[in-house]
């Protein structure tokens, strides 16, 4: 049975299937099902958990429905991807190293500029461009630093992979859209599986909310691909500036 009464699992199921079609577009999900969790009784460890469980799924949907439309291809970013679940795993074992309080302070302007560099950077498009950094630089430095950050604290992950791929690997929006699925669930998955050891899981809720997910994140995926830029970017922009705004609250009042 659920931990929690079942109007607020139906709730929790709700909100999982709106996260999982943003997560799968532009990112910042987890900015929705970890305060719906909250407000339904779970603990600050128990609802990362859950969100990780749920979350993997998500992305891990979003991944086989971009591999089936032939963005990526899972193989030939096997090794990054690696390196991603490793770091997930060691983000989440040193979760409780940083006081929270002042990630809430450093995560604002990070997001807000993550918004006014997706509205307002001209080409950004479907198109390719010149790479700045090999795959092999971007999965020994870059790779590592996100999806620690996943493993650790989580917001705009997907958001941090999607402008890194973009800015550095001189990949098109849709796909690195792609290739962040296939990173964030690697991160994720690497995330989930510690917590699982910390006893943290709520088992059930975070399995009905990832079948929400795989829903939601079909759906995501299917619209990114058909549309492309058009329908990512300015997701980007408003998942974001919607995080910055409410990391601001958290820290303020």
């Amino acid at each position: 049975m659920f931990e929690i009464a079942p109007h607020l699992a139906l709730i929790l199921i709700g909100v999982a299937f709106l996260a999982g079609f943003v997560d799968a577009i532009a990112g910042g999900g987890g900015l929705l099902c970890v305060p719906a969790l909250l407000l339904c009784g779970a603990s600050p460890l128990q609802a990362l958990a859950t969100n990780k469980l749920q979350g993997t799924v998500g992305s891990g949907t979003a991944l086989v429905t971009f591999a089936l439309a032939g963005q990526i291809k899972p193989r030939g970013h096997l090794g990054m991807a690696l390196v991603s679940l490793a770091f997930g795993a060691g983000g989440s074992l040193v979760a409780g190293a940083m006081p929270a309080g002042l990630l809430r302070f450093i995560m604002p302007p990070v997001l807000i500029a993550i918004a006014l560099f997706f509205a307002f950077k001209p080409g950004l498009d479907d198109q390719s461009r010149k790479a700045r950094m090999s795959n092999t630089a971007f999965g020994t430095l870059i790779v590592p630093l996100i999806a620690g950050y996943d493993g650790f604290f989580g917001p705009g992950t997907g958001s941090f992979f999607m402008m890194a791929l973009v800015m550095l690997t001189g990949l098109g929006v849709l796909q690195a859209t792609a290739q962040t699925k296939m990173l964030n669930f690697a991160s994720n998955l690497g995330a989930a599986l510690v917590f699982a050891l910390s006893g943290a899981t709520w088992w059930w809720v975070g399995g009905a909310m990832a079948l929400a997910q795989v829903a939601g994140s079909a759906l995501g995926a299917r619209l990114a691909v058909r549309v492309g830029a058009r329908l990512i970017k300015p997701l980007l922009v408003l998942t974001s500036s919607g995080m910055a705004l409410r990391l601001i609250w958290q820290a303020w009042f």
